[in-house]
C-alpha cells in the first residue's frame, strides 16, 4: 500500500533520511524504531505531506503522493502532540473534527470504551494528559481510514486504556488496515508488531520480525536487542 524509494530530507547541513527505502504492502501493524534523531518524525511527516523531501518518491496504492494533498482523506493520524485550543470542549472538538472531514464517523463506542463520557462537556485545557491523549485516540479511530499512523501513541495511558488501545489495533488489523506506529514501549512492539523497522542516523538499519532481531543480536527481549544494536555503533 505504501510505497517509500530512495528518499532524502536535510534540514540545513544536517541529513535526517538518507536514501529510505520501504515498502508497507499488506494489512498489519509496523512499528517504525530508533532514537531520537533517527529520522522516525521525519519520515512520517513525508508520508503525511507536512515536510517535502529532496529527493526520492512516495507512493500510496501505485500513486504518487508528493505535493498532492487529497489522499489525506484516507489517513487516520495521531500526532506525537497534539495541540487544539484549550479552550474548547470535547464534544464540540469531536463535531469539529467531523465536520472537517465530511466522513461518517463511529464515535459513540470509543467515547464508551475509554470512559469520556463524564468529560464531553469540559475543556480540554481542564483535562489530565491521559484523558486528552484517549480524546486524540478517539479523534484518529472514530473515521474508516486504510492507513493509520500513530506516532507515541501510548503517552499518558493508565494500564486499562492501553489495553483497549491494543485492542483497537488488532481489530483494525484484522479488518485490513496498514498501521504505522512509533513508539518507546518495547513491550508493546513485541505484543503487537508485525514487522520493526529500525532507523539510525536516517538510515534502515533493520527491517525484519521482533523475533528475528532478537535472534541477530542474541538477545530475548526487544530492549535489550536495541539496546545491543546502540551499544555497538555509539559506545
Amino acid at each position: 500500500m505504501v510505497e517509500i524509494r530512495q528518499l532524502y530530507k536535510s534540514f540545513g547541513k544536517v541529513s535526517v533520511l538518507e536514501g529510505i527505502d520501504l515498502s508497507f504492502d499488506q494489512s498489519g501493524i509496523f512499528a517504525v524504531l530508533g532514537p531520537n534523531g533517527s529520522g522516525k518524525t521525519t519520515l512520517i511527516k513525508c508520508i503525511l505531506g507536512m515536510v517535502i523531501p529532496q529527493k526520492g518518491d512516495i507512493s500510496i496504492n501505485g500513486d504518487s503522493i508528493l505535493r498532492k494533498w487529497n489522499y489525506r482523506n484516507h489517513i487516520s493520524y495521531l500526532p506525537q502532540i497534539a495541540n487544539f485550543p484549550q479552550n474548547i470542549k470535547v464534544i464540540e472538538l469531536i463535531y469539529m473534527i467531523k465536520n472537517l472531514r465530511s466522513q461518517s464517523a463511529q464515535e459513540l463506542d470509543l467515547v464508551e470504551k475509554f470512559g469520556l463520557q463524564p468529560f464531553l462537556d469540559k475543556k480540554l485545557g481542564n483535562l489530565s494528559g491521559g484523558t486528552r491523549q484517549k480524546v486524540n485516540i478517539l479523534l484518529t479511530f472514530m473515521f474508516d481510514a486504510p492507513l493509520i499512523i500513530l506516532d507515541e501513541p501510548t503517552t499518558g495511558l493508565d494500564p486499562v486504556a492501553l489495553i483497549y488501545l491494543k485492542e483497537l489495533l488488532r481489530k483494525e488489523k484484522d479488518r485490513g488496515k496498514t498501521i504505522l506506529i512509533t513508539t518507546h514501549i518495547m513491550n508493546l512492539v513485541d505484543e503487537i508488531a508485525d514487522r520493526v523497522v529500525f532507523l539510525l542516523d536516517g538510515k534502515i538499519y533493520f527491517n525484519g520480525t521482533a523475533d528475528e532481531m532478537k535472534s541477530q543480536t542474541g538477545q530475548r527481549n526487544l530492549e535489550h536487542a536495541i539496546a545491543t544494536i546502540l551499544k555497538k555503533e555509539y559506545y
